[in-house]
């Protein structure tokens, strides 16, 4: 993500004339002798006994919590001195139930008393997240919610993935919807544009995604919630607290039940509409580096570091956490779960998944899958620079078949269909760029071994990383660089919209069509753009907010979108579970056409109704000539337009495929 290089990164807390985060000379060995504690009640827990406070700093001298009446600006009411107790944690307890108090905790560390801090463990916050809370989860359900279920997946290439921004999804005047920004905007039903069209959660269900994946929703450092009318934006990539919800997405910030409650309602909203929740995680870094809570509670340890004392940064953002080090990585864990359990998430994306450990990430899908089987787990299979984690360790992309349940992004399908990410000009294969054909075959097969795909000649990847399509996550856009609008717009200079728009669905098509799991950026079935800004990740509404009258003006493209996507989720041909039948099943054929590729899934591939499918895809500004083997062939795509039922027959033969545009036919005989 590319906020992570922009971001202004955070300035260390002194302490004494020393950092007191790490000293020189560190090493993990050190670390290797810290106990770690395993168990549940990190850092509150409120029973018939009272309220018990549980914090683990094996290195502190002291430790103590301070207990509030209110979120902020009061001083505290009182303090318990907590005792050294078993596996590095520090207790206190008071008899009393004290629901409805805040708490921040300190610890001596050397000669000085550190900064509060809500914890790590925080599960509820007041404004701005600084002091945690004490309610009681239970009483934040809302009705129905002992029995809410997300839509069961019996494997995530079931999947189609929509990828949505909070306040890029309603605040538009557009929108017609009242919460604007807030996660109930997704409680909404009958919201409409100016002309009638459905926005909203309507609007997903008229489009057929089967999981929304929302950018960050826990409580993040970068919007103050105390000043929400300044309309301040974020995409939320700067985590303070990992395990309460963002408060600037309530209706109102200071109260701690209200935003969990909130979050509750939204994810029920889409559970009830057949929509799973999938929730973007940043574990790999913090927003803070000496004054994170994360150093504020045991200095040091959870941070990886250079020769030289000073934090390394594989994130860009200033600092990296360190996964492989065991009560980080058992944090990393039990806090998906805690989502999971708590807040029902169907899914996690993991931000610069790479800067963690393949142990970890193992350990995070295996737990999850006990809690819920159709959950799943994808994430950013690279870095933003180097680690001192070893290669072979990190859970890149490359790496991705040491780990089950888990896929990756394929920036070899995105980079191949669109043109390379880092140059806004270049062009790929949808836009008229020879020489790409091999990369898009890599992207059909989802980057499994095939007889007929050539790796030598892939441009990202030199080899069949992935050992299933469940790896492999497909895309041409997301929230990071331009959208596919603004991409197209830049790379095809005198084109009108009308070209772009073909090249849009080209490339969509290819997408959808291919081996893995779809996934799309918000408001490009309307051709949203971000009037040409990549890095979005703080511009105004006016930048990010999605146009919904643009579902008016592109009706031709979202309808588009709904008939591709209807096509992948009724033919499971597209959808096949094991690279053997992805080998067996996909023949391509011999083609030394630039910009075309062409081939079969045949067999009844995966038990689909079809014998045999044929996609042809013209990436060139001028009209090719394909043979097809004469029978009854239905029409699915052709120059521009799609219906998975069928837009009429052909005899198959010699069939023209017009410029920029994908043919798909289909027979059952």
């Amino acid at each position: 993500m590319n906020e992570h290089i922009t971001t202004i990164l955070a300035t260390a807390m002194v302490v004494g004339g020393t950092l007191c985060g790490f000293a020189a000379g560190n090493t993990d060995d050190r670390y290797s002798t810290w106990p770690v504690y395993d168990g549940s009640d990190l850092e509150l827990s409120v029973d018939s006994n009272g309220t018990h406070f549980t914090l683990w700093s094996p290195e502190a001298q002291a430790a103590r919590v301070f207990l509030y009446d209110s979120d902020r600006n009061t001083p505290p009411v009182d303090t318990l001195d907590m005792s050294r107790s078993d596996r590095g944690t520090w207790r206190a307890s008071v008899p009393q139930q004290l629901y409805g108090k805040f708490y921040t905790f300190s610890i001596k560390y050397g000669k000085h008393w550190l900064a509060e801090t809500p914890g790590i463990w925080a599960k509820a916050a007041g404004t701005n997240g600084r002091r945690a809370a004490i309610i009681d989860l239970a009483r934040t359900d809302p009705e129905g919610w002992a029995d809410d279920k997300g839509p069961r997946v019996g494997n995530i290439t079931d999947a189609v993935l929509y990828e949505m921004h909070h306040r890029d999804f309603s605040m538009h005047p557009s929108s017609g919807i009242v919460h604007k920004g807030k996660f109930l905007a997704m409680t909404e039903p009958n919201t409409v544009n100016d002309y009638g069209d459905k926005t909203g959660i309507d609007h997903l269900k008229e489009l057929g995604v089967t999981h929304v994946h929302i950018l960050p929703s826990y409580d993040y450092n970068s919007v103050d919630e105390a000043n929400l009318p300044a309309n301040q934006y974020n995409w939320g990539y700067d985590p303070y607290n990992y395990n309460a919800p963002e408060g600037s997405y309530s209706t109102d910030p200071a109260d701690p039940a209200v935003r969990v409650r909130e979050m509750k309602e939204m994810i029920k909203a889409l559970h009830d509409a057949g929509i799973g929740v999938v929730m973007d995680v940043v574990y790999n870094h913090t927003a803070d580096n000496d004054n994170s809570n994360f150093s504020l509670t045991a200095p040091g340890y959870f941070y990886r570091h250079r020769p030289d004392g000073s934090y390394s940064d594989a994130s860009g953002c200033g600092n990296e956490t360190a996964s492989e080090r065991r009560q980080m990585g058992d944090f990393i864990v039990n806090s998906v779960k805690y989502w999971a359990d708590e807040y029902h998430i169907d899914g996690f994306r993991f931000d610069l998944m790479a800067i963690h450990d393949t142990e970890t990430m193992n350990r995070v899908a295996a737990e999850l899958k006990k809690i819920n089987p159709s959950i799943f787990v994808y994430g950013e299979g690279w870095t933003a620079g180097d680690s001192p984690l070893p290669v072979e360790r990190r859970a890149l992309k490359e790496n991705v078949s040491k780990m089950d349940g888990i896929a990756v992004f394929s920036d070899d399908i995105r980079d191949a269909v669109k043109g390379h990410y880092s140059s806004a000009e270049d062009r790929g294969f949808a836009t008229g760029k020879p020489g790409l054909e091999e990369t898009v075959k890599i992207g059909i097969v989802a980057s499994t071994a095939h007889p007929q795909v050539d790796y030598v000649k892939g441009n990202n990847s030199k080899f069949a990383y992935a050992a299933s399509p469940g790896m492999i996550i497909n895309y041409v856009s997301c929230h990071d660089d331009l959208t596919l609008t603004d991409k197209l717009a830049k790379s095809m200079p005198g084109s009108t919209e009308a070209d772009r728009q073909r090249a849009a669905r080209l490339a969509q098509t290819i997408v959808f069509t291919s081996q893995g799991t779809p996934f799309m950026f918000a408001g490009e079935e309307v051709f949203r753009d971000k009037k040409g800004v990549h890095n979005s990740y703080k511009s105004p509404d006016s930048i990010n907010a999605i146009d919904w009258n643009l579902k008016h003006t592109n009706a031709e493209q979202f309808d588009y979108y709904r008939e591709l996507i209807a096509l992948r989720k009724a033919h499971p041909a597209f959808r096949m579970t094991t690279a053997e039948d992805i080998a067996r099943n996909i023949i391509f054929d011999n083609t030394d056409i630039p910009n075309l590729v062409s081939y079969s899934i045949k067999n009844n591939a995966n038990g689909d109704e079809w014998k045999e499918i044929k996609l042809v895809f013209n990436g060139s500004a001028e009209a090719r000539e394909v043979n097809v083997p004469e029978g009854d062939w239905t029409i699915i795509a052709r120059d521009g337009r799609i219906k998975a039922t069928g837009l009429g027959t052909t005899r198959g033969g010699r069939l023209t495929v017009e410029p920029t545009s994908a043919l798909i036919i289909a027979r059952s005989k």
